[in-house]
């Protein structure tokens, strides 16, 4: 399972909430915090992030709140975690000080599995995503299956 960011998490919990309530309803922070039990200077944070990238419009005031300004079947989940994170999630070998690279044999297989990761994360939208129907969100995901090794056992942990 892939480790989410908490921040991540909210942006998500606000977005599905939104749309369940239609693009021209407000949505507060207060209301997200009261609905989810989320804290309320980081969900304030997250809703301000996503109206600076244009994910929400805000509208200021006593009643203010805000609503989707984008069709979210136009935004993929790798475009909202590198706009909530502020930078891409995932390790380049070659990027980072690694005392094993010169050494290294994974380097390109991870690198791979980088590539894949993210190629999915970038055509999975948002809408796919947040939506009920799990066919939607699993038509674009390849078909190829692995055979596994009969000797290759699973393990509990």
């Amino acid at each position: 399972m892939i480790k989410i960011n908490r921040k991540v998490e909210y942006a998500l919990m606000v977005l599905k909430l939104m749309k369940e309530k239609g693009a021209s309803e407000l949505t507060s922070a207060r209301e997200v915090c009261d609905e989810f039990d989320t804290p309320f200077d980081t969900t304030a944070k997250v809703m301000q992030q996503m109206n600076n990238g244009g994910l929400l419009h805000s509208q200021k005031g006593v009643k203010g709140g805000y609503t989707l300004s984008c069709d979210l079947s136009k935004v993929s989940y790798l475009e909202l975690v590198e706009l909530i994170e502020g930078k891409s999630f995932m390790m380049d070998c070659h990027e980072g000080p690694c005392e094993l690279l010169h050494k290294c044999n994974i380097s390109r297989p991870i690198q791979r599995l980088n590539d894949y990761i993210m190629n999915i994360f970038n055509v999975l939208t948002l809408n796919e995503l947040l939506s009920e129907d799990n066919l939607l969100a699993l038509k674009k995901l390849p078909e190829k299956k692995v055979e596994h090794c009969p000797l290759v056992e699973k393990v509990n942990l």
